[in-house]
C-alpha cells in the first residue's frame, strides 16, 4: 500500500459524500484530490488528478457510475462501486468491466476503509452482503463451462473476440481495437464457431451476448 493513497469521489447526494470524505480524511494513509456529483465531471476528474482509487456511486447525473467505467477502462486508476443497489445483474455488469471494489452504502461506514486498503493492494473487497453473488456467478461460469468445454479451447485473441462480439461490436471495430484486419477477424470469428460447434449465421453472436456477464472471467 503507497504511503498515501490518492482518491477521487463521485456522488450526487451532498450530504453522504460530504460524510464520506470527511470519513476519508481522518486518515493519514488517504487525500481526496476531488469531488463531483456527475458522472461527466467525474471522468474529467480521473483524467486530470490520475487518483490511485476513484469511489463511484452508480446512479448520477450524466453518466451512470458503470458508463464512467467503461469510458476508463484503460486507466491505471482502480475503481470502487459505493451504491444502494444489491441487484444481481448490476453487479455482474459492474464486475465483468472489472470493478476493484463493490461496497453498499448501508454497509460503508464499516467497510469502506478495509475496502480502499485491499483495492490499494490490488486485491478485491465486496460488502459481505454481496458475496453470495459471487459464489453464483462461479457456479455459472462452471455451468458454462460443463455445456460447452470447447471454451477452453479458445486462444486468448479468441476469446478477446468473442468478449467484443458479446458487446455487439463489429468486426471492423474489433479489427481498429485489435489492430488487425477485418478479413483476419471474419476468419477468427469462423474457427471460435467452429470449436464451439456453433451453427447458423447468428448463432455466435446468441452464444456471445448470452453469456455476455460471463466472458469478462475467460
Amino acid at each position: 500500500m503507497p504511503e498515501q493513497i490518492k482518491i477521487v469521489i463521485a456522488d450526487d447526494h451532498p450530504l453522504f459524500r460530504s460524510g464520506l470524505k470527511q470519513l476519508l480524511e481522518k486518515e493519514d494513509f488517504i487525500k481526496v484530490t476531488g469531488e463531483t456529483d456527475n458522472g461527466n465531471k467525474a471522468i474529467e476528474l480521473i483524467n486530470e488528478r490520475m487518483p490511485d482509487i476513484a469511489i463511484l456511486d452508480i446512479d448520477m447525473p450524466g453518466k451512470t457510475g458503470i458508463e464512467v467505467m467503461r469510458e476508463l477502462k484503460n486507466t491505471k486508476t482502480k475503481i470502487i462501486f459505493l451504491t444502494m443497489y444489491a441487484e444481481e445483474d448490476i453487479f455482474d455488469e459492474a464486475i465483468t468491466l472489472g470493478v476493484k471494489g463493490y461496497v453498499l452504502k448501508d454497509s460503508a461506514v464499516n467497510d469502506i476503509l478495509d475496502c480502499i486498503k485491499k483495492v490499494s493492494d490490488n486485491d478485491y473487497y465486496l460488502s459481505p452482503s454481496v458475496s453470495n453473488f459471487l459464489v453464483n456467478r462461479r457456479k455459472r461460469i462452471s455451468e458454462l463451462k460443463r455445456s460447452n468445454p470447447f471454451l477452453d479451447k479458445l486462444t486468448a485473441t479468441e476469446k478477446k473476440i468473442l468478449k467484443f462480439i458479446s458487446e455487439n461490436k463489429t468486426s471492423r471495430e474489433i479489427a481498429d481495437t485489435l489492430f488487425l484486419s477485418p478479413r483476419t477477424i471474419e476468419n477468427h470469428r469462423t474457427n471460435i464457431s467452429n470449436k464451439l460447434n456453433l451453427k447458423g449465421s447468428h448463432s455466435l453472436l446468441k452464444f456471445a451476448i448470452e453469456n455476455k456477464s460471463l466472458l469478462s472471467s475467460e
